[in-house]
């Protein structure tokens, strides 16, 4: 893959190093391009001797290639780490004053922005719309991380790790983006498909301040709803208490509880060409809803008395899906299975067992529990169909890299355009 790294004037260029060399390890073809102030950081030999290839930072040199045009043409994915404030600014108003600008002008491929500045910089109005326009045009700007930073300050601003951003970038080349065309592709392999994501983790109110809930953070099913976007598709994403931000393009519902979960979904399926339920619902909820919070007892002679909460089952939102469809072609559905193992059965024959159960085209299986799949950046899954004996097993990955294995297992299930 021919990829352009763009660096920018920023302590944090020396980290720019290290994603190159992954880059280059892996084969790909790395070209270079650092602003003049990038170099007061990192010089040119560095570059050069890590990318075995010249650097060049302006419109100027080697006129007769015309670089400020043919770079950004022939590239697969432009990365720039770190992505100034200045930059993020440029990009957004379509600046062209440096050869790195140029580029992402004329790159019709996926473009990845990793910022790096000081948290003031990065909360400021001004970057927090230029963020928002860049990610309503399909570019990927990858959230800072929040830590120490130059000097005494600490908070979000941070670049991230150079193998975070390695992975994210190598995810949005994965989904096929078009940094030209806004978030979807309309030529993409999901161009006019309309797509329903599920997402997050549904919350059970007891009273008005607690709930029964699990530890789901939507990362994958965001993820799901971004790859199908960056795709064509017209997808809608139904967000159970996710704090993930929505991706460009994508329409969000917010629901609460499995049943408003289940009111959004259903009331949407005959409009949908395929429904992916990615959300971790809640097996059950209190029986009782109560007004007023419930109080501890201050009883000195029961001072271990508590409430006995009593829970009834919540609906099989996936295995209505398919009654409700019966027999006929569409939508696809797919299902997803948080399994943990026992002594009696693996998650994959748990797995296998709840694809017959519920009897959906598509189940994707991964283990679960604490620090496993929710809230983390990466994931394995068992990938099963309904009228195969195979199995596809993708990961350990990033979570777009998943769902660009589930979007392909679904394409060839989709009836031909």
């Amino acid at each position: 893959m021919k990829i352009v790294l763009g660096v920018t004037g920023g302590i944090a260029a020396y980290k720019a190093a290290l994603l190159l060399r992954l880059f280059t390890e892996e084969g790909h073809d790395v070209t270079v391009v650092p602003t003049d102030n990038a170099l007061r950081f990192v010089g040119a030999p560095t570059w050069e001797a890590l990318s075995g290839k010249p650097i060049q930072t302006d419109v100027w040199s080697n006129i007769t290639d015309v670089p400020h045009v043919r770079i950004g043409q022939e590239a697969d994915l432009v990365v720039v780490a770190p992505a100034t404030a200045d930059l993020l600014a440029r990009a957004a108003t379509g600046l062209a004053n440096d050869l790195l600008t140029n580029v992402l002008l004329t790159a019709r491929c996926p473009i990845v922005l990793a910022p790096a500045m000081h948290t003031e910089m990065w909360d400021h109005p001004a970057t927090v719309a230029n963020v928002a326009t860049l990610r309503a045009r399909g570019v990927t700007v990858v959230e800072p991380d929040s830590g120490r930073l130059t000097g005494k300050g600490t908070g979000p601003g941070r670049l991230p790790e150079p193998e975070r951003i390695h992975d994210e970038a190598l995810a949005a080349a994965h989904a096929g983006a078009s940094s030209g065309a806004g978030a979807s592709n309309a030529a993409g392999p999901l161009a006019g498909r309309r797509v329903i994501v599920t997402s997050g983790g549904t919350r059970e109110p007891l009273d008005p301040v607690r709930f029964l809930g699990n530890r789901s953070s939507g990362k994958q099913g965001h993820a799901i709803a971004d790859v199908a976007a960056r795709r064509g598709a017209q997808v809608t994403l139904l967000s159970a208490n996710s704090a993930e931000p929505v991706p460009a393009g994508v329409t969000c519902i917010r629901v609460g509880s499995a049943l408003e979960l289940q009111e959004a979904v259903t009331s949407r399926a005959h409009e949908a060409d395929v429904i992916v339920m990615a959300a971790a619902v809640a097996d059950f909820r209190p029986k009782h809803y109560v007004d007023a919070k419930i109080k501890k007892t201050h009883d000195p002679a029961d001072p271990d008395a508590a409430p006995t909460v009593e829970l009834v089952r919540n609906p099989d939102i996936l295995a209505g899906l398919v009654a409700d469809r019966g027999h006929a072609p569409s939508p696809i559905i797919v299902g997803f299975a948080a399994e943990t193992g026992d002594a009696n059965k693996s998650v994959l024959e748990h797995g296998r067992e709840k694809l017959a159960r519920k009897g959906c085209d598509v189940l994707v299986v991964n283990e679960v529990g604490v620090d496993t799949t929710f809230g983390q950046d990466e994931n394995t899954v068992h990938v099963l169909q309904r009228d195969s004996d195979d199995e596809i097993v993708a990961g350990p990955a990033n979570k777009h890299v998943i769902a660009g294995v589930v979007w392909d297992v679904v394409g060839t299930l989709l009836p031909k355009a």
